[in-house]
């Protein structure tokens, strides 16, 4: 029992009393919310920050609070974090708070002034509710049921039995820190999370009474997905297992064997009551006894000085003590908080698009007045009232108008602003993907000088190629328009002519020599229109758009420069952004020509190619019956006349457009057909994930396919292989070459002996000396009676039984050479799915790390893909063309990359290599170590290396793959050099 002196108590300092440690781990955002929520709260405060890098503001801004950063500590030494802190607090009293939850002001002293009356207590709290933070909202849910108050039996089980049957987390609970202390130095080393809070319950309740007053004690941040309380805990709770069922049994034993109220019962007897109170517990936890968490209202920031709009749900639970005024102002000071302060994952991804779009409304333009201006502002305004810049710059804009009382609200709700130590709005957005996107454009506009110098380039080249850009405003929505006219006069490259095809009315009566020009269409004959259009211009090149699109400043400069001299060039695909559902922004930065992503996934590979004018009219313009699907169907037009010849792609983003919807469209897929249909193949296409299209190209044949497996002292794995292949595979026109290398392993021997003369489907072929690795397989493929030949690595282990009717689907194409498979591990992950060359310097595993579900980059895992190379670990080629390229390299790649270099001979032959997701291998997907084969494959192949053609060169070529790559400027004046 503790003896206190109240009398005494009273008089000394909160911060004497009370210390309130708060536990922060990489998350410095949330951090410095909650200092300032605890700013005004006069107890010690001790900071445990396991964060890698230390927030030196913090000691400035707050320097009352004890700031400690512990980088030795990482998120799961949450308990070796906790030991350490304990041993620092030195006030009688403390509680633990997590830097997103609030524990309330007035709530903590009501806690802690009872302890101070009742020295027969331990800890106390009150009963709590759950928030999530979004853009410019707050939803707040009933987490705590009404429970048993008082647990202040005489008897420790009846207190245990009784607490874990109404069961309220006493983590965050005001306590006494003698015994908190006590617990963390009895604790051994190793807990788990879910045993740490359970012993931490019971050892609590063993030793003192508690009381959950009944007030408000905790506003808490919702755990996104699952709550902790209905699955880690319970898992080590309800889990029959052995395992399982012994940690529960050592557990309770360790907990019989503390100095508690239970001291002096028989140690097996208290494992007993520990035992029974772990099962109070779960059933309580499964019952929803004490826990249980209901959407109750959500709260709504709509207009500058006023309260929130509180909007209730119609379930409401007005036995707990949420529903009073001092609450529900309160909970307008946190939202203040949360929303000046942004902070959560969620609240954080929906504000991305609001800032991105009151960036834009923020942006003046050549032909804005104060009114328009302050127009915008007002709208960028109602997207979220907390933005400090557009409050600052409307405020500012109201000053000479005549609503001096609006002026006045704005300024006072500007200063409300600046008192709280917030992000700007605009590191804030530079932060996101959407702001990263739009820094990494900035900088690539050329410099003043850079332009001067570009200008006078063109003008000595008669200006340089024109593009008529074909503008469909088919809503006939002003706004959109204005937002790419705007672009487009923001930019830098002037040689356009703009035809704009409405439906509404015209705003004025053009001419098509006119730079801009308005075309009256309608749904049925805008097509028509179009085709008129370009067959009347004089523009070099022609470009479909919609109102809405926005040009970027550089994108059309840089295609007239690259244009400017050359030759044979039909169609240009560009990068471009686009704008999703959510209006953030996200990068479509296309590989080079990729005829398979292209067919796979149009809707991000067809869009806003530079078409040759002459060629695309040739090619007789865009169809008419396929409105949804004009570019696919033109640029498919193309590849069927002249295949891949003159199609090209630049690197250098050209417009930010809107998202194509996520549902397959009728009309691609019969652009589709109908394009397969032409090169001869009564094709099926299927759309299994929305916006990817999967082709059964239908081939007639079925050829026999020979699969070389390399044995050299490995029989576990290469029995382990052989099994998955004939276990696996649907596909019966077969046979499996097992290319022994001169074994060393006796059982390997015998087993490979007990395989001979089982039939024609598997044969062993022996070498009389040990090969190199490339030679084996040259040997084995030479003895090949099959028309295909697949490379599989003797590690390697069949996934999906349709995988060489998935490898044949590809490799019977004329076009295509190589076909590789999906490398996953075997909970699905991917390990690879193509290579990169020169990433990190050498080679990268593609998708590497990414889960079974995911899409990757522009939905890469979920089509095929032309890629340079892909591994030799589960590859297809025809024998001939193996042949006809000379196999594979011993000479220079006879233990490594043989692979690659066998890719990019055929690619030189002029075949495409073929990333085929349908087929999938299990295999960990490494890359050799092999510096001199590796150094010997960048010599031989230096200019593929230096730019992958098959991966952009915008991404990065170093850590994960597929994001966004540093940003720096392009060179201009390169380009104008001759």
């Amino acid at each position: 029992m503790w003896v206190g002196d109240k009398a005494m108590n009273d008089k000394a300092p909160l911060s004497e009393r009370f210390t309130l440690v708060l536990l922060s781990h990489n998350r410095k955002a949330f951090m410095r919310r909650t200092l300032q929520y605890y700013s005004t709260y006069p107890c010690s405060i001790l900071v445990l920050d396991s964060s890698l890098e230390a927030d030196e503001s913090l000691t400035q801004l707050y320097p009352q609070v004890d700031y400690r950063h512990l980088p030795q500590f990482s998120y799961k030494g949450l308990q070796d974090k906790l030991t350490y802190g304990m041993r620092l607090v030195t006030t009688p009293y403390m509680a633990f708070a997590a830097d997103d939850d609030f524990l309330l002001h007035d709530a903590l002293t009501s806690s802690l002034e009872f302890l101070e009356a009742h020295p027969d207590y331990g800890l106390c709290h009150g009963y709590g509710m759950m928030y999530l933070a979004r853009a410019s909202e707050t939803n707040y849910y009933r987490r705590d049921r009404r429970v048993m108050e008082d647990y202040d039996a005489d008897d420790a089980q009846d207190r245990v039995m009784n607490f874990m049957g109404h069961f309220l987390p006493p983590f965050y609970a005001v306590t006494r820190t003698d015994l908190l202390r006590q617990w963390y130095e009895l604790l051994p080393p190793g807990v788990s999370f879910e045993w740490q809070e359970i012993g931490h319950s019971f050892f609590l309740l063993a030793c003192a009474k508690a009381r959950i007053l009944p007030i408000p004690f905790a506003v808490r941040e919702v755990n996104y997905g699952a709550s902790e309380h209905n699955t880690n805990v319970l898992t080590v709770l309800t889990y029959k297992d052995a395992q399982s069922v012994a940690q529960r049994e050592a557990f309770a034993e360790f907990l019989a064997s503390l100095p508690t109220g239970f001291s002096g019962r028989d140690p097996e007897q208290v494992k007993q009551i520990a035992l029974d109170s772990f099962t109070a517990m779960a059933d309580c936890l499964l019952s929803g006894r004490s826990l249980k968490g209901t959407a109750i209202f959500r709260s709504a920031w709509v207009e500058v000085g006023a309260e929130p709009v509180r909007s209730f749900g119609p379930e409401q639970f007005v036995e707990m003590p949420f529903y009073n005024q001092p609450m529900f102002d309160l909970l307008t000071q946190l939202e203040f908080l949360m929303h000046a302060m942004p902070t959560g994952r969620l609240q954080l991804k929906e504000l991305e698009g609001v800032l991105l779009r009151q960036e834009e409304l923020m942006r003046v333009h050549p032909n804005d007045t104060p009114e328009s201006l302050r127009a915008r502002l007002w709208e960028a305004l109602t997207l979220n009232l907390f933005n400090r810049e557009v409050v600052k710059r409307l405020a500012e804009s109201m000053q000479d108008s005549d609503e001096p009382e609006e002026a006045r609200k704005l300024q006072a709700w500007a200063e409300r602003l600046a008192s709280v130590p917030g992000s700007d709005s605009r590191a804030l957005f530079n932060a996101t993907e959407s702001g990263r996107l739009l820094k990494w454009l900035e900088a690539r506009a050329p410099e003043p000088a850079q332009l001067s110098a570009i200008a006078a380039h063109l003008a000595r080249h008669a200006g340089g190629p024109q593009v008529q850009i074909l503008l469909l405003d088919l809503d006939a929505d002003l706004v959109k328009l204005q937002a790419t006219l705007d672009s487009l006069l923001a930019g830098h490259y002037k040689a356009f002519k703009l035809v704009v095809f409405t439906t509404g009315e015209l705003p004025a009566t053009t001419t098509a020599q006119d730079t801009l020009h308005f075309v009256k269409v309608t749904e049925n004959n805008y097509v028509e229109r179009i085709n008129q259009a370009m067959a009347q211009s004089r523009a070099d090149w022609v470009l479909l758009a919609e109102a809405g699109d926005q040009f970027t400043a550089s994108g059309l400069l840089r295609a007239s420069l690259e244009l400017l001299d050359a030759e044979g060039i039909r169609a240009v695909a560009m990068d471009e952004i686009q704008r999703r559902a959510d209006a953030t922004l996200t990068s479509v930065f296309r590989p080079g020509v990729n005829l398979d992503q292209l067919q796979g996934t149009p809707g991000l590979m067809a869009r806003h190619w530079l078409l040759d004018r002459e060629t695309a009219l040739q090619a007789g313009g865009f169809s008419r019956e396929l409105k949804q699907a004009l570019e696919l169907d033109l640029l498919l037009r193309l590849i069927q006349d002249g295949g891949l010849a003159g199609l090209a792609h630049l690197a250098e983003p050209l417009l930010i457009c809107q998202a194509p919807g996520d549902k397959a469209d009728a009309e691609e897929r019969q652009v589709l057909t109908r394009h397969l249909a032409a090169r001869g193949y009564r094709a099926q296409v299927g759309s299994p994930q929305p916006g990817a299209y999967q082709i059964d190209y239908q081939h007639a044949e079925r050829p026999l396919v020979s699969i070389i497996l390399p044995s050299q002292d490995n029989f576990a794995e290469l029995q382990r292989c052989l099994v998955s292949v004939l276990q696996r595979t649907r596909y019966q026109r077969y046979e499996v070459l097992i290319a022994e290398n001169h074994n060393q392993s006796a059982e390997l021997d015998s087993w490979l002996t007990s395989l001979e003369g089982r039939g024609e489907r598997i044969r062993v072929l022996r070498s009389g000396q040990r090969l190199s690795a490339s030679a084996v397989f040259n040997m084995a493929c030479r003895e090949a009676r099959g028309e295909y030949l697949v490379l599989l690595a003797a590690d390697a282990e069949v996934v999906n039984a349709n995988w060489i009717e998935s490898l044949l689907n590809q490799a019977q194409r004329p076009e295509v050479g190589i076909v590789g498979a999906k490398l996953v591990n075997e909970n699905g992950v991917t390990t690879q799915a193509g290579l990169i060359l020169g990433f990190d310097g050498h080679l990268g595993a593609a998708f590497a790390g990414e889960t079974k579900e995911a899409a990757g980059y522009m939905n890469s895992l979920w089509v095929e893909k032309n890629y340079s190379a892909v591994s030799g670990a589960c590859l297809m080629i025809g024998k001939a063309l193996f042949e006809a390229v000379g196999g594979l390299d011993e000479e220079h790649f006879d233990q490594a990359f043989a692979d690659v270099d066998l890719c990019l001979k055929v690619a030189d032959a002029g075949y495409l290599t073929v990333l085929t997701p349908q087929a999938q291998v299990q295999h960990p997907g490494t890359l050799p170590q092999h510096p001199q084969a590796a150094a010997a494959l960048q010599d031989k192949w230096a200019a593929r290396f230096a730019q992958d053609n098959a991966y952009n060169q915008n991404l990065a070529l170093s850590g994960k793959g597929f994001s966004l790559g540093t940003a720096s400027g392009v060179d201009w004046l390169q380009m104008i050099a001759n």
